[in-house]
């Protein structure tokens, strides 16, 4: 739509681009269904299609992993991280964050509790000061990412 006229309609490329989209996302199978009866998570990747569509160099995502399940979760992640896009992502899965993300910013209160790298940024101590949770942070064994535990309040009997 960004790259066309008012009255222009889609050309064969304009779909080709969009199903290429779709096939990416694992929903090209679902191309022929109405927005009405596909799930939030193929609704949510859907949308990411449709960013992805317009061909942008600056991709603003809020909770894109809202409604899908693990495995969509990282492939969707795995596909935005490898686009050669800059992104910016407001992601609360805090291990999903340490994975794909480059540089994160915490907020807490409405201010930046910290920023940098994930291994600089994910403590223990941001993690009590922030959430108010007894957190272990570890190196991830495969990724060599930051990896946190987090432990269960202790319940009075």
């Amino acid at each position: 739509t960004p790259h066309r006229t008012v009255w222009q309609t889609d050309s064969v490329t304009d779909i080709d681009i969009a199903m290429y989209q779709l096939e990416r996302v694992d929903l090209a199978h679902l191309a022929h269904r109405r927005w009405h009866t596909l799930s939030g998570g193929e609704q949510q990747r859907v949308h990411l299609a449709r960013a992805m569509t317009q061909e942008p160099s600056l991709l603003v995502l809020d909770e894109p992993t809202n409604h899908l399940d693990v495995g969509h979760s990282l492939q969707l992640l795995a596909m935005v991280q490898h686009s050669g896009l800059t992104v910016l992502a407001a992601l609360h899965d805090l291990n999903l964050a340490a994975a794909f993300c480059d540089h994160l910013v915490v907020l807490h209160q409405g201010r930046v509790a910290a920023s940098g790298v994930p291994e600089k940024v994910l403590t223990a101590e941001l993690m009590a000061e922030v959430y108010d949770v007894d957190a272990e942070v570890a190196t991830h064994p495969r990724t060599g990412r930051p990896h946190l535990w987090f432990h269960p309040p202790a319940m009075a009997h």
